[in-house]
Parts: C-alpha cells; structure tokens; sequence
C-alpha cells in the first residue's frame, strides 16, 4: 500500500501550492485568497522510485463552530484519520501565529505522526526560519518554499524514511476505466450526488450555491467496476461570474471535462431546466464528451414540475436526444443504479472500436436508401469509410465532391450509424475527406 500524508495548516499557507509541487500537476487551485480549497483533494506524489498518495486539504480554523470553515475542518479532520502521515504546514513570513497552536494542540490529541514544515523560506536564514516554531513541540521545523521547491524534496525524503520502501505500483492508466465529470449549475446537488455513488460523505454538500470551488476526484469501486469521479464547481453564464476565485473555478470545470471520458449533466427538478443547463451540455457536445442527464431532486417535485421538466428536456435539450435521462434523487440514493448503468452503456459507445467492413457496408445501405442530393451537376460520391478515432466515435467517409454534401445529409449519415452500432450516450462526428482529383495537374499543364 502507498503512505498517504495529509497537508494540514491554517488557510492560505501554501498548502495547495506544497501539493501541485508534490504532485507535479496544477489540479489544486492556488490563490491569494483564504478558504480556496474546501474539501479533500487527492493526488500521486513520487520521490525517485518511491511513490506515495498526498492529500490536499482545506484551511483549518480551530474555533470555527458553524458554517463552512466548521465543515472545512471536518473535511480536514477526515484526511487526518485516513493519512499515515500529517505535514503541518506553517508560514514563515507570518511568524508562528495562535492559529498554528491551536492546531498543533488539535494534532497532538488526534495523534497522528507528524513533520512540521515552515514554508515561504525563500530569502531567509533556515535557522531564523524555523526557529520560532520549535515552540510547537513537534520535532525539528523544516524550512521549505513550495513555491520554488526549495527543501521540499529533503522533507518528503524525511516522512518517507518512516515507511517501508513504497515503489511505484502498477498504477491503472487513465484510459482503462471511466473518468465521469459531474457538472451543473450551483446548487443543484453535484456533490451530494457524488457522495451518494461513492457511499461517504467525501465532498463537503450545502445549500449555499458555490461550496465546491475546485475540481476534486474521486476514485471508487462499484459493481466490481472501477470509476473515477470528478466533482466541479457549479457552472455560470459569463456575467455571474463574480469573484476572481469563481472565474478559477470555472476553468477547473472546463479543464476536468476536457481530462474525462464522460460527463453527468446534474439538472433540478424544482428550478427546470436554464439556459445555463443547455451551455454546459452545449459545451460538453462542443468538446465531444459522452454525457448522461440526472434529474435531481425528483422526489421532492410536484407532478405539475415533473410534467415541465419531461417537456423542457425535449425543446431546450433536444440538442443532445442521444444521452439518456434519469430522474434520480441523490439526497435518498434513489435511481442511481440505473443512472450508472447509463453512464457503462456511453462510456462503452464512446469507446467503441467499430468493424471497418461493417461501416463501409453501413453507408452503402444508406447511400442506397437516400443518395446525396445533387449540387448543380455535380453528384458527391462516397466510396468507403473506416473509424478515425474513438471518444468521440469518429467516422471517415472517402469519396469525390463530398465538399458539395449539404449538413443535413451530413447529419443523416450520422443517425445511420448511430442506429447501426447502437451508440447511446455519446456524440458521433462524421468527417467527408475528398480524394484529391488525378487530372487537375494535368489540365493545368495542357
């Protein structure tokens, strides 16, 4: 088993900083702001040959009794109880504060093993950096800059000296199991989603819209089956696009959808469906992502809302009449079997490795039943087609003149197909390449 070691630390410490450094990737947000980072973010750190998991936390503010900064350090307190190994992680340039005590105090009871790390060391003396945090009585504090590695890799070095050798396990590549981005608008139960899948409550969920402000993943089993689950931030048109953090976060979101192979489109029941709902399933068709929609909320709707919604799915998403709706509610776990079992069904048509033979015959049967409309004397020919690539499917179709073969038939074809190989849940793109024309060069040369 790989060491596990937690980032603990009062907010806007460098935490997430330590931790894109460790990781070598910039999946945590870092910015000038406290209370950036608000739930359990994990990742792969690797030292040479050793490899470890490093767990990216929230600010921890041990007063906090209520709110969000109380559920931060729940959160926090969750990473502690799953780490081998605790790096507090204190500030330099603000000196040792009362907030650092404090959690010095709270770690001591929760004891776990410990390594206090001073970071923003650059430019200063090691030993005036440390030195005032010996008072903490946590062993020798060692001076690090996250932000320029300085002594980054000594500590690492020191924490895991404590384990045995943990080399780099055979580690499940990216594309042999599903990476499904769930995604919506604030506050329509993303994260409650998540933690019902996943069977913990691993993502802080709250009626305050905007809680989750990075993209977390999650890796779980379910049905024997590995999935890795990618929680985001609500998604808003440009113009309620606050605060600099909120516009951070909305990249993170692009990003996560851009890095799966799936995503969930979480709807509300009771809200209907908005113009923001279709530019994020507009954007997941735009990246070519396969999707699946979850109506949530199901439980709590009317009949008058349920009877909208049905309607609305139809006119303001019709767009995306491929991927399949299902009405679920996450806060009781209902419908979510059959919401998975969709998500299996597109990421498999997304993936589909399609019979070269069987496609060519495909279009000869579409060619067939309705041949391309004529453009002036010219009649587009399409001679064969094979797959050019996989998430999305992608169809290559051969011929001459296809520049002349109108979008509708374009899409036509892609109906075809799509009926033929049974691909729900995914998008289909079709692409005409036209052979170049032997005898131009010589009429040119006449």
């Amino acid at each position: 088993m790989l060491p596990v070691i937690a980032l603990v630390g009062r907010p806007n410490v460098g935490k997430s900083t330590l931790f894109n450094r460790l990781t070598r990737r910039r999946d945590a947000i870092v910015v000038d702001v406290p209370g950036v980072t608000r739930d359990r973010h994990y990742g792969d750190g690797r030292l040479g040959a050793r490899a470890y998991l490093v767990v990216d936390t929230g600010g921890l503010e041990p007063e906090a009794k209520t709110g969000i900064f109380a559920e931060m350090a729940r959160q926090t307190e969750q990473a502690i109880a799953e780490a081998d190994a605790v790096i507090l992680l204190t500030d330099a340039r603000a000196g040792l504060t009362a907030g650092d005590r404090a959690i010095a105090e709270r770690l001591r009871r929760l004891k776990p093993r410990i390594w206090l790390a001073v970071n923003k060391s650059e430019g200063m003396a090691p030993e005036a950096a440390a030195a005032e945090f010996h008072e903490l009585g946590l062993g020798a504090p060692a001076p690090i800059s996250a932000a320029h590695g300085d002594g980054v890799a000594a500590l690492i070095e020191a924490v895991l000296d404590e384990f045995p050798e943990a080399r780099a396990e055979a580690r499940v590549t990216e594309g042999d199991h599903p990476r499904v981005c769930v995604v919506g608008r604030p506050n329509v139960g993303k994260s409650t989603l998540v933690n019902a899948l996943v069977g913990e409550e691993r993502m802080i969920a709250s009626d305050q819209p905007g809680t989750t402000r990075d993209s977390i993943e999650v890796p779980f089993e379910r049905a024997r089956r590995r999935y890795t689950l990618i929680d985001t931030a609500g998604l808003r048109r440009r113009g309620k696009q606050g605060e600099e953090v909120e516009r951070y976060s909305i990249v993170k979101t692009l990003q996560a959808i851009e890095a799966s192979n799936l995503a969930i489109v979480v709807l509300d029941a009771l809200a209907g469906i908005t113009e923001q709902d279709a530019h994020v399933a507009g954007y997941i068709l735009e990246r070519g992502r396969a999707l699946t929609l979850a109506v949530n909320k199901w439980d709590a709707a009317t009949q008058e809302q349920r009877e909208r919604i049905k309607a609305e799915l139809k006119w303001k998403l019709g767009f995306v009449g491929f991927a399949d709706a299902h009405f679920v509610s996450a806060k009781q776990g209902k419908g979510l079997a059959v919401l998975m079992k969709s998500v299996d069904e597109a990421y498999a048509a997304a993936m589909a490795k399609l019979s070269t033979p069987r496609i060519t015959r495909t279009l000869f049967a579409a060619v067939e039943r309705q041949a391309p409309p004529r453009k002036g004397p010219i009649r587009p020919k399409l001679r064969y087609a094979h797959q050019g690539g996989m998430n999305p499917p992608l169809i290559v179709i051969h011929g001459t003149a296809l520049q002349a073969v109108p979008d509708s038939y374009r899409r036509y074809l892609e109906g075809v197909f799509r009926k033929a190989f049974d691909l729900r849940g995914t998008p289909l793109r079709v692409e005409l390449r036209t052979g170049r024309n032997p005898y131009v060069k010589r009429q040119r040369g006449a």
